[in-house]
């Protein structure tokens, strides 16, 4: 695993200490997991310099990598445990999944632009995330054959809930995703029970769309 007393590790607890810590983020887990991880070395060398600043950076392909604090909203309202298995829609660059793989058992994570995806399993595997595992395909159809999950994650926005995440939740478990248009989000949480669903909306947010099957 990196070792994260590098040059930035100042930086990385200014964020949590000025940004993350005062807008609400509580969970000493995740803020550990905000100050371990290298944020500098998922994004393009250009921007570089603003990796520790709290917003969003473009990362190729007209997607980002997402602010701190919704990364960090995001992983808290999981409510992970150590020995989850989690699956990602959206990989982006794979600073979300390095955040995840920090609080649960295996992080499964499913990129539909092939050099994203090549390019954050390279950055991945060299910061030696060994529970972390990324899958090129449409993130609409999940990752089935190693269903049923504890926690789904997905970065990109739709206008509905995509059903095959919905039946790969285990009862119980949770499905953290942004639901609406790209110019009016809200970031809701969604737990599988007997029953059915139940919603809570977390916070107005504004993310990529989704891609893929969701568009058709």
């Amino acid at each position: 695993m990196y070792s994260f007393k590098d040059n930035y590790f100042m930086q990385r607890e200014r964020l949590v200490n000025e940004q993350l810590k005062p807008l609400g983020i509580q969970d000493p887990r995740v803020l550990k997991a905000l100050c371990e991880v290298p944020r500098h070395l998922f994004v393009p060398e250009d921007y570089r310099d603003l990796s520790y600043e709290d917003s969003p950076l473009p990362i190729g392909y007209n997607q980002t990598i997402s602010q701190p604090y919704i990364v960090a909203l995001m992983t808290e309202s999981s409510q992970l445990q150590p020995f989850y298995k989690v699956l990602e829609i959206g990989t982006g660059c794979g600073y979300q999944a390095a955040i995840l793989s920090r609080l649960c058992k295996e992080v499964y994570t499913v990129e539909i632009i092939e050099p994203l995806a090549r390019k954050a399993q390279q950055t991945l595997e060299s910061l030696k995330y060994t529970n972390i595992h990324v899958r090129i395909g449409d993130g609409y159809e999940g990752w089935p054959e190693e269903a049923p999950f504890d926690i789904i994650m997905v970065t990109a926005a739709t206008e509905s809930i995509p059903l095959p995440l919905i039946n790969q939740l285990r009862v119980g478990g949770k499905l953290i995703m942004p639901i609406g248009h790209e110019s009016g989000q809200q970031l809701v949480r969604i737990t599988k029970t007997p029953a059915g669903i139940e919603e809570e909306y977390l916070a107005l947010v504004r993310f990529v769309p989704m891609t893929g099957q969701v568009e058709k």
